[in-house]
């Protein structure tokens, strides 16, 4: 993996994630921090498979760019989606309660 093919996931990780984390302010309640981490963690990922996936080019591509945006925005949906859920509750007996 290439210096620039790791600038490059870190980047498209951040504007997705500071992008998904504008849209997520007035829905629900996440951690400013939380779903651009997502986004960057899953972009880096997406660089890394596609770098071990297709090994004879070299240079940046524009498969490997829309992986880590369609990665990225994964990330940030998983987030969403699983954040701000209430934890549950447990009696003194390790009963939940409902």
């Amino acid at each position: 993996m290439t210096a620039h093919s790791l600038i490059l996931a870190v980047a498209v990780g951040l504007v997705v994630g500071v992008t998904g984390r504008v849209l997520l302010r007035r829905k629900r309640a996440v951690p400013g921090w939380l779903p651009v981490a997502a986004a960057m963690a899953a972009a880096v990922l997406a660089a890394v498979i596609t770098r071990m996936a297709n090994t004879e080019r070299s240079g940046l591509t524009l498969f490997e760019v829309a992986l880590q945006v369609l990665f990225a925005g994964s990330g940030v949906a998983i987030v969403a989606f699983t954040a701000d859920r209430p934890a549950p509750r447990w009696d003194r007996r390790g009963h939940e309660v409902r």
